[in-house]
């Protein structure tokens, strides 16, 4: 569930050349702070992927919702409710 959710991401994930010491530089709309650059294009990919996994567990860990992505989509159990 959350491979595919990863791949949707960096699917619609958007890439450009920067001026900086790493020029390859990528982030997915829709997903405040999930960027990365690298020496390569592949290097870059790589390196969003990572981040992506750490947006994806923070979130799940904080019980916050995701957004769907390319029908994509990760939903939370409820929390158990106790009388």
């Amino acid at each position: 569930m959350i491979r595919e959710y990863v791949d949707a991401a960096l699917a619609s994930a958007h890439y450009e050349m920067i001026e900086d010491e790493e020029p390859f530089y990528g982030e997915v709309p829709g997903l405040s702070g999930v960027w990365a650059s690298g020496h390569s294009l592949e290097e870059c990919r790589t390196h969003l992927a990572d981040v992506i996994d750490g947006w994806v567990l923070i979130r799940i860990s904080r019980g916050l919702a995701l957004p769907e992505i390319n029908g994509a989509v990760i939903t939370l159990p409820e929390a158990p409710r106790f009388a």
